[in-house]
């Protein structure tokens, strides 16, 4: 059985990244905001959205739409949602975690936890398909049709009866019975496990029909070498079945574990939407395109700044379709970083199939996404401010492919303007012949001049109003060749 509930044709990869190789962009864009409002102080959901986001960059637009109908279910069923999840964590609660452990790889063992594991996962399971049934017609999403469908086929009555009775008999409550042949010096071979006939489950049946004569033999307590050899022959019978129950569990469990990791996802998801609520942050759900450098938003605002202060956001509008070159400029403090930002988490969240804090966003699908921003001066680096910049960037030269997205904000100012500025230009162009979306804040005017021409570009602005005023809104206008240093002298020195 399969899920399908975070992809139409394959299951989730649930996999969070490694410490030793953490998401490059998590820093620059405050993502740990954004993963800590959806985790609700829940470790297991912060790792699956960490996941999600991880691998956020090979979904298709099928995938993004897939998930965006089903995440609208959920919203609509925010408390039948919850109980799903209830039911598929409930095997890997403390109280009944030592049902599912299959560990120990004697037959004995391996029957006696697999079928304690099945007994359990058929329970949840039945239960679960009930809920389902029962609410079934309140999901519209092909995601949901799909599992409930699943459930409805493979857990019917009689599969869930015969399975149970099934499981009832290999716990050997009566005994196990077994047939061989005897060999040379005594020893047994061809041993067979055989299925106990109705007169010996029923002590009614036992004394009422006849059975063929037979023996008993009973050990002595102390006898520890009969025991043991009545021990190897009893594993000799449950080796042939032992296999199969443990593999059998295995599946079973990998069913709901599967489960609970793709609706811990959409559990997250309720989770911030609940925290943007509160704020009181509209939402909305933005459009995949196709074609590629298309971007377009109303009204986006930085998630994570909103999160941070806990209230609504000033936010952008901006039309950039068909132009892959985004160059902001203007005051300092204006508001061009959260920009950056908001950006970033915007088609992070579009890909993962998540809803944004925007009135209106659509923009094309990246292969990845990729940040460059400024660092703080550094004492133990071991070599200049600027040869740091230039070795993360060879870093993401590396890494990038085509039809990727990076953010750059004020790069390459650790050296002087006319290099720093080449530098940018000539690492913008040979991305840009490569269809890479770039989004670059720069204070430096020769390199924002050199693509004054260029009708890929568009320049936004962030203007300083009377008295220093700022607005933190960006404007659709070309950069300016003037300094803000009376901003810079205000801030250090006070005016």
């Amino acid at each position: 059985m399969k899920t399908f509930l975070m992809h139409p044709d394959r299951d989730f990869d649930a996999e969070p990244p490694s410490p030793k190789a953490p998401i490059p962009y998590a820093q620059d864009l405050e993502l740990n905001v954004l993963l800590t409002a959806a985790a609700g102080g829940d470790r297991y959901l912060y790792d699956i959205m960490a996941a999600a986001c991880a691998h956020a960059w090979s979904n298709d637009i099928a995938t993004v739409r897939y998930r965006q109908e089903v995440l609208k279910d959920c919203i609509a069923n925010a408390a039948i949602v919850r109980q799903f999840y209830a039911l598929a964590i409930e095997p890997f609660s403390r109280d009944h975690s030592w049902n599912f452990s299959l560990y120990g790889r004697d037959a004995s063992s391996m029957v006696g936890s697999g079928v304690r594991t099945l007994q359990s996962c058929l329970d949840v399971l039945g239960r679960l398909r009930d809920t389902c049934i029962f609410n079934a017609d309140r999901f519209k999403s092909a995601g949901f049709r799909q599992f409930f469908a699943t459930l409805e086929e493979d857990l019917d009555d009689t599969y869930l009866e015969a399975a149970r009775a099934d499981l009832n008999n290999l716990t050997f409550r009566h005994g196990l019975l077994l047939s061989a042949q005897v060999g040379d010096g005594g020893k047994a071979f061809g041993t067979m496990l055989r299925k106990p006939q109705p007169r010996d489950l029923s002590w009614i049946r036992c004394i009422l029909t006849p059975g063929a004569p037979s023996f008993t033999y009973q050990l002595h307590p102390r006898d520890e070498a009969g025991a043991q050899a009545f021990g190897e022959l009893q594993g000799r019978g449950l080796s042939l079945i032992s296999d199969a129950i443990y593999q059998s569990a295995e599946h079973v469990l990998s069913f709901i574990k599967t489960l609970r990791a793709e609706l811990a996802f959409y559990l997250a998801c309720l989770n911030l939407k609940d925290r943007l609520d509160q704020i009181g942050e509209p939402l909305s759900f933005p459009e995949p395109i196709e074609a590629q450098a298309r971007f377009r938003c109303r009204n986006l605002r930085d998630v994570s700044l909103a999160l941070t202060m806990g209230r609504p956001v000033v936010g952008n509008d901006v039309n950039a379709d068909g132009k892959p070159l985004i160059v902001i400029t203007g005051a300092n403090r204006g508001g061009k970083s959260t920009f950056l930002r908001s950006v970033g988490l915007a088609q992070l969240m579009l890909q993962c199939g998540l809803f944004v804090t925007a009135d209106e966003l659509s923009a094309s699908l990246h292969s990845g996404l990729f940040s460059h921003y400024k660092r703080e001066e550094d004492r133990n680096m071991r070599s200049g401010k600027f040869d740091e910049e230039l070795v993360r960037m060879n870093e993401i030269a590396e890494k990038i492919h085509r039809s990727a997205l990076v953010l750059f904000n004020e790069s390459f100012a650790a050296t002087h303007e006319r290099e720093g500025a080449e530098i940018a230009r000539q690492i913008t162009s040979a991305l840009l012949e490569n269809n890479v979306t770039v989004f670059f804040v720069s204070h430096m005017y020769e390199f924002s001049r050199s693509f004054l021409d260029d009708d890929r570009t568009v320049f936004l602005r962030a203007d300083r109003g009377e008295g220093g005023a700022r607005s933190f809104q960006l404007r659709e206008a070309k950069p300016l060749p003037s300094s803000f240093g009376a901003d810079l002298y205000e801030r250090i020195f006070g005016a």
